[in-house]
C-alpha cells in the first residue's frame, strides 16, 4: 500500500493546486483555448494514468477541464498523486 502524505505537504511541491474541503485530496481546473486542446491534454494525461495505474477524478466542459486526485486505496493523498499532478502541469504547458 501507498504511504499517505495528505494534501497539505502535496500543494507544497506543487503550482496552482489547492486543498479539496471535506477530503484528503489536491484540485485544479486547467482552461485551454478551446475544446480540442482541452481534450488533447486530457488524452495525453489518460495514458500516463494508465501506466501509473493511477485515475483522476475529472470533468470537462468545452476549454476547461477540472481535476481532483486522491489514491483511494490510501484514504487520500499520496506521492502517486503529486506524480500525477507534476505530469499534468507540464502536460498542460
Amino acid at each position: 500500500m501507498t504511504q499517505r502524505i495528505g494534501a497539505a505537504k502535496a500543494i507544497t511541491q506543487l503550482s496552482g493546486w489547492t486543498e479539496t474541503p471535506g477530503r484528503d485530496a489536491i484540485a485544479k481546473t486547467y482552461k485551454f483555448a478551446d475544446f480540442n486542446a482541452a481534450f488533447g491534454f486530457m488524452t495525453r494525461v489518460a495514458l500516463k494514468a494508465e501506466t501509473l495505474d493511477h485515475h483522476p477524478e475529472w470533468s470537462n466542459v468545452y476549454n476547461k477541464v477540472e481535476v481532483m486526485l486522491t489514491t483511494h486505496d490510501a484514504g487520500g493523498v499520496t506521492d502517486k498523486d503529486v506524480t500525477l499532478a507534476k505530469f499534468m502541469d507540464e502536460a498542460a504547458g
